[in-house]
C-alpha cells in the first residue's frame, strides 16, 4: 500500500491518490468502442426524420417513392410502427417524455418532432431516402415567445418543491436597510456531448439487446421493458464505453426506433442522432427569467430573500428547471420565500443538463449578493461570512457539513483577494480594464439504491460487477481505487466490469449521485467478501461471489442538508472599445467529500469551470419565432468556449469527507460549474462598474452597457 500527499489531504491506500484512467490506453488506442461503432452481422441502419413544422398534424407520408430507393427496407411512422405503452411512472419518478413514444399518433408539437424513420442497408442509403420522404402537414400557429411574467406560467413541483416559503416578505422587505431587487437572465443551453446518441438493437432468442449511449443501463432497460410491455428479464442494456452525456443520455427516440425497426425487420438495426438532431430530440438547458430580492440591514444581515424562478417546459411534457434551489441552501433570512415556475410552449422538452437549476440559479443569487455587498460597501466574501447559517435555511435540518467559509479562506489565500481594490473600474493593463470577482456554489450530495457483484477468483485476482456507467468522469477507475481498499489489495488486482444491465440494478451517473451510490455498493460487497474469506475455505474454480444491495442503508440516513460546497474566483479583462472580455484566471476551492482520484476530480472540478465560462460568455441557442426552430441548430452556429478562451483554471479542494457515507464521498461532477458564471459577471462589474444581468456577455451586451454609462 501507498502514502502520499494530494490537494490539502494525506491518505494512505489507493483512495486519494492520482491513478491514470485504467481504460486510457483502449481510449487512445481506438480499442474502446462505442455505441455507434460495434459491428453486428446483418446490421442494418435507421435515419429519424423530423418535422419541419411546430404545431400541427401529419396528413399523409409519401412513403411509396422512398420505399423504391436503393437499399431501404422499412419506413416507420404513426400508422405502421409497433403500439408502446407510455402510461407508466419510470426509475426516476416521471413519466417518459411522450417523443420517445415513437409513431403513435399523428400530432406534432414542435419543430423537430419524430415523424418517421427510414431503414436501408447502409447509413448514406438511410439519410438519402430519409431527406426525400416527402410528409404533409395541417399547420397549426405555434407560440415559442418565452418571457419574464408570462400569464399561462405555474409552480411545478419536480423533485424539490414547486414553492417554499416562511415569513412575511413584504413587511421584511420594509424594515430593511438596504434593498436588491434585479431580474437576471439565462439563455438556452444545449450539452453537446462530444459522442452523439447511439444505439443498436437486436433480438437473440427471445431475449432485446440493446447497445447503447447512456447515463444508465438500468434505467434505460426498465424503461424500455416498460414502453414496449415486456418481462424485464427480456431486455438488456449494454453500454460500456460513453462520450459524454451531462444529463443528456437517458431514454431517447433514437433507442425506441431502433428497437421498433429491430422488431419489424428481425435484424440487427442501429439509429444514430445527427448533430442537429441533437439540438431537437437530445433535450436542452431551458432558459430562465430570475428575479431576486433582497432586503438587509445596515451591516448586511439578510432580513428577506425573495427567489423566483420562471422556466420553459414543452406543450407535452412538464420539466422544471429548479433555478430557485440554491437559495433554500444557502443563505437564510427572517423572510424566505423560493419559487420555481414553468410556462408550456411548443418547443422540444427541456431536461438535465450539467447542475440542473444550481448553474442558473448561482449566477441570479450569486451576482444579486454581490450587488448587495456593493449597496452595503461590505466585501463580498464578509457578506457570505455574516449571512452564513446554522441549519437549512428552510427545511431546519442540520447539515452533514458545510465548509463553505473554508473553502472562501483558502481560495482568497490563493487568489490574492486581500490586496483587491474594491472599487470598481481602477485597474487597468493597456486597453483593458480589469476586475476580480467571486461567487459560492453548492450543489445536493445524494446517494441511490444499488446493487454490486464481487467475486474471488481463483488466480488472486477480484471482480467487480456492477450497472455503472462511466460518462467519462473516470467513475471505472475511481471504482477500482475503492475496491482495492475495501479488500486491502492493490489496484492490479482488480477488474471493474460496468455498463450492462444484466449486472442488477444500480443508480444512474448524474446529479453528483453516481460514484458515491456505487461505491456505498462495492464497499459493502467487499465487506462481506472478505467475511467469508477470512474463513479459510478454498476458493473452487468458479471463484466466491457475493452480492450487496444498499437500498435499506441508504434508506435509513437520518434527514440532514447534504452538500458539496465550494467558493469560485475569476479575474478578466474588458475592453470596452470593441466588447471583448477575456477571463485571465480562475480559482475554485471545493469542499466535495472525500476525493477518490485526484487525477481525475481536478479534471472534473476544471471542465465544470470551463463550462462556466461558456455559460458566462458564449453560450446562447436562439429561436426563431417564425420557425419556431433553432437559429443555426450545430456547433457552427452554437458557440462554445475553445482553448482560445480558457485561461490558467486552478481547482483544489479541502478536507471535507461525509461522515455519513461509508467512503466519505459527496460528489464532484457537477459543483464546478455552479457559481462559475457569477464570479465572472461580478469580475466584469469589477472591472467596468457596470453589472451584466443578462447571459451571455456578448460584445454587443458590453458595448452597449458602456454606452449607457457614458451617456449617463
Amino acid at each position: 500500500m501507498t502514502t502520499a500527499t494530494t490537494g490539502t489531504t494525506t491518505t494512505r491506500g489507493s483512495v486519494g491518490t492520482p491513478h491514470t484512467r485504467v481504460e486510457g490506453r483502449d481510449k487512445v488506442t481506438g480499442a474502446a468502442r462505442y455505441a455507434g461503432e460495434i459491428p453486428f452481422a446483418g446490421l442494418a441502419h435507421g435515419w429519424l426524420v423530423l418535422s419541419t413544422v411546430a404545431r400541427g398534424r401529419v396528413r399523409s407520408i409519401e412513403t411509396a417513392p422512398v420505399l423504391a430507393m436503393p437499399g431501404v427496407l422499412t419506413v416507420l411512422h404513426h400508422e405502421n410502427a409497433p403500439r408502446v405503452d407510455s402510461d407508466f411512472v419510470g426509475m426516476l419518478g416521471s413519466r417518459p417524455d411522450p417523443s420517445v413514444a415513437l409513431f403513435q399518433n399523428d400530432r406534432v408539437p414542435h419543430l423537430g418532432w419524430p415523424v418517421a424513420l427510414v431503414v436501408a442497408e447502409t447509413p448514406e442509403q438511410a439519410r438519402e431516402a430519409a431527406e426525400a420522404l416527402v410528409v404533409h402537414y395541417e399547420q397549426e400557429p405555434h407560440d415559442v415567445a418565452f418571457f419574464a411574467g408570462h400569464p399561462d406560467a405555474y409552480p411545478v413541483e419536480g423533485h424539490t418543491p414547486g414553492v417554499a416559503e416562511k415569513g412575511d416578505l413584504q413587511a421584511e422587505l420594509a424594515a430593511s436597510a438596504v434593498v436588491v431587487d434585479a431580474e437576471y437572465t439565462t439563455p438556452e443551453e444545449h450539452h453537446n456531448p462530444m459522442e452523439p446518441h447511439a444505439a443498436a438493437a437486436h433480438w437473440d432468442g427471445g431475449r432485446l439487446e440493446v447497445v447503447d449511449s447512456n447515463q444508465g443501463t438500468t434505467w434505460v432497460a426498465g424503461e424500455l421493458a416498460k414502453l414496449l410491455s415486456l418481462d424485464p428479464d427480456s431486455v438488456r442494456v449494454r453500454s460500456e464505453h460513453i462520450g459524454g452525456g451531462f444529463g443528456s443520455k437517458g431514454v431517447r427516440a433514437h433507442q425506441v426506433g431502433a428497437v421498433m425497426a429491430a422488431t419489424v425487420l428481425q435484424r440487427p438495426v442501429r439509429v444514430v442522432m445527427t448533430r442537429r438532431q441533437m439540438f431537437s430530440l437530445a433535450g436542452y438547458r431551458s432558459p430562465t427569467t430570475q428575479r431576486v430580492r433582497l432586503g438587509a440591514d445596515a451591516d448586511g444581515r439578510l432580513r428577506a430573500l425573495e427567489h423566483s424562478c420562471l422556466s420553459l417546459t414543452s406543450a407535452v411534457h412538464e420539466f422544471v428547471e429548479p433555478g430557485a434551489a440554491p437559495a433554500r441552501v444557502m443563505y437564510d433570512a427572517d423572510a424566505h420565500h423560493t419559487a420555481n415556475r414553468v410556462v408550456r410552449l411548443d418547443v422540444p422538452t427541456p431536461t438535465w443538463m450539467r447542475a440542473p437549476g444550481e448553474a442558473p440559479g448561482s449566477f441570479a443569487l450569486e451576482a444579486a449578493l454581490d450587488e448587495l455587498a456593493e449597496k452595503c460597501r461590505i466585501d463580498p466574501i464578509e457578506l457570505r461570512v455574516r449571512n452564513e447559517p446554522e441549519r437549512g435555511p428552510l427545511s431546519g435540518l442540520p447539515f452533514s457539513s458545510r465548509n463553505l467559509l473554508a473553502c472562501f479562506r483558502e481560495g482568497a489565500r490563493r487568489f490574492g483577494w486581500a490586496d483587491r481594490d474594491p472599487r470598481p473600474g481602477r485597474r487597468r493593463d493597456g486597453r483593458w480594464l480589469l476586475g476580480t470577482g467571486t461567487a459560492a456554489a453548492s450543489f445536493p450530495s445524494g446517494a441511490g439504491p444499488s446493487t454490486a457483484a464481487l467475486t474471488a477468483e481463483p488466480d488472486g485476482t477480484f471482480t467487480v460487477r456492477i450497472a455503472a456507467s462511466d460518462i467519462g468522469t473516470g467513475a471505472r477507475t475511481a471504482l477500482t481505487l475503492i475496491a482495492a481498499d475495501a479488500l486491502d489489495v492493490t489496484p492490479e488486482r482488480v477488474r471493474v466490469r460496468i455498463g450492462d444491465s444484466d449486472f442488477g440494478p444500480a443508480m444512474i451517473a448524474g446529479g453528483s449521485m453516481g460514484t458515491r451510490s456505487w461505491a456505498w455498493a462495492v464497499q459493502t460487497a467487499a465487506g462481506e467478501l472478505r467475511e467469508r474469506l477470512a474463513l479459510g475455505a478454498g476458493i473452487p474454480p468458479e471463484g466466491i461471489t457475493v452480492r450487496s444491495d444498499t437500498s435499506a442503508a441508504i434508506g435509513a440516513l437520518a434527514r440532514k442538508e447534504r452538500h458539496s460546497f465550494g467558493a469560485q474566483f475569476a479575474e478578466v479583462a474588458v475592453d470596452v472599445t470593441t466588447g471583448e472580455v477575456r477571463v485571465r484566471r480562475m480559482l475554485g476551492v471545493f469542499a466535495a467529500g472525500r476525493v477518490v482520484n485526484p487525477l481525475t476530480a481536478r479534471s472534473q472540478f476544471v471542465g465544470g469551470m470551463i463550462w462556466g465560462i461558456s455559460m458566462a460568455l458564449h453560450e446562447e441557442a436562439v429561436r426563431d419565432a417564425a420557425t419556431g426552430g433553432h437559429v443555426g441548430a450545430d456547433l457552427a452556429g452554437y458557440h462554445v468556449a475553445t482553448h482560445a478562451d480558457v485561461p490558467l483554471i486552478e481547482a483544489d479542494w479541502i478536507d471535507d469527507p461525509d461522515p455519513d457515507d461509508p467512503v466519505g464521498i459527496k460528489g464532484v461532477g457537477e459543483i464546478g460549474i455552479v457559481g462559475a458564471a457569477a464570479a465572472i459577471a461580478n469580475a466584469v462589474w469589477h472591472a467596468t462598474g457596470v453589472r451584466h444581468r443578462n447571459l451571455p456577455i456578448r460584445p454587443d451586451r458590453v458595448l452597449s452597457a458602456a454606452e449607457g454609462a457614458t451617456h449617463a
